[in-house]
């Protein structure tokens, strides 16, 4: 694939985020998506077969670049399952607030891929969860961790339904910044996990996953 022909896909991709994002997925056209790229509605063609694998695409790309990312963000935290744990949520954390609409198409709109799809996109969303989970179970064998529900599994679920709801409300005019989020939602984790009030080592702001197109306004 050429650099243009790449460029060209990008913004398809992301032409596609915003108006999934502000319609959904059923409500969009191909018209709708090309047009606001300024292309033929044949361009979308020379890119995706069809809208529904745009869609895949997306998705497919959004939760692969989180798992890549919190893969890399354990790893940098050390051995310690609470700064992991930290440095997990705080992934988490930054990606639905720097990137809210790729968040919400992300959660919400995956449930309109085909089985097929659908399937290779659950895996990674489980392997998130397990991972997760993976990090509260050490921590709770360590004794760092009290798990209320005994389930790590379930926690695990919990902190990422409470992160995924960030792209719901947060604004980057509102008072609380991506820092503050971070160290807020930190805080709320270890509390679920019934771990210390703040981790040994605070993880530093991380970089957003990488997504193809241009930034969230």
């Amino acid at each position: 694939m050429t650099s243009v022909e790449t460029r060209s896909r990008d913004r398809l991709l992301a032409a596609a985020t915003t108006l999934f994002y502000e319609r959904g997925f059923l409500a969009t056209s191909v018209k709708e998506i090309t047009q606001a790229c300024g292309f033929t509605q044949g361009a979308l063609y020379n890119h995706f077969s069809s809208k529904d694998e745009l869609l895949y695409e997306l998705v497919l790309d959004i939760h692969a670049e989180l798992e890549r990312h919190t893969i890399r963000e354990r790893a940098n935290a050390g051995d310690d399952p609470v700064d992991q744990f930290a440095a997990l949520v705080a992934v988490h954390v930054t990606a639905h607030c720097q990137f809210r609409e790729r968040s919400r198409v992300g959660n919400h709109e995956y449930r309109y891929l085909t089985s097929s799809r659908l399937v290779g996109v659950l895996d990674i969303r489980r392997r998130l969860r397990d991972q997760l989970a993976e990090v509260l179970a050490a921590g709770a064998a360590a004794g760092a961790f009290h798990l209320v529900s005994g389930s790590a599994t379930g926690t695990a679920r919990a902190v990422l339904d409470m992160c995924g709801l960030i792209s719901e409300w947060f604004r980057d005019d509102g008072e609380l910044t991506p820092l503050a989020m971070h160290r807020r939602y930190v805080e709320l984790a270890l509390r679920m996990a019934g771990g210390p009030p703040e981790p040994p080592h605070w993880p530093v702001l991380p970089e957003p996953p990488q997504f193809p197109g241009v930034d969230d306004a």
